[in-house]
């Protein structure tokens, strides 16, 4: 039986969490805990994949969207490896035609994007997506950060 005092002197894994958010469920991993990594790296790698084929590579964007992509960005560098391909291929022309869009602003100039850009509801489900598979892997990385490391029974108990 624990104490709650046994849990509060318990160290800080620093590194398994560090690991944890460059790839979900990593950290656990480490740390002997294989079935909970994998679990956590198929979720959130998953949604945050779904994310992506629903709404396409734009639904990751920090300029147009920071304070979803500060969501997004727990779910590790994959959000920053999506934000700069939407950055570099799409709002630049590299993938995908320009195109001008309705200005909001009939006094500004009209907004060139990319004819591969995702409209309606499909954007935000996948804006969404990802942001939850970043908030997600916050989850996983604080609980890199308090698991302990797995002990390896040596007895002849069960396993």
């Amino acid at each position: 039986m624990t104490h709650d005092t046994d849990q509060l002197d318990q160290p800080l894994h620093w590194m398994a969490a560090l690991f944890s958010w460059i790839l979900p469920g990593f950290g656990q991993i480490m740390a002997g805990h294989r079935r909970r990594g994998a679990l956590a790296m198929i979720g959130v790698l998953g949604l945050f994949l779904s994310g992506l084929l629903i709404g396409g590579v734009d639904s990751v964007d920090r300029r147009e969207d920071p304070l979803w992509f500060y969501a997004q960005a727990g779910a590790g560098p994959i959000a920053f490896a999506a934000d700069w391909a939407n950055a570099s291929l799409l709002k630049t022309g590299k993938v995908g035609e320009l195109v001008e869009s309705p200005p909001q602003n009939p006094r500004a100039a009209a907004p060139m994007v990319s004819t591969f850009k995702t409209v309606t509801l499909a954007s935000e489900i996948g804006i969404l997506y990802c942001a939850l598979a970043g908030l997600m892997n916050v989850v996983v990385v604080l609980d890199a950060l308090k698991r302990p490391v797995a002990q390896l029974d040596t007895g002849g108990g069960r396993s």
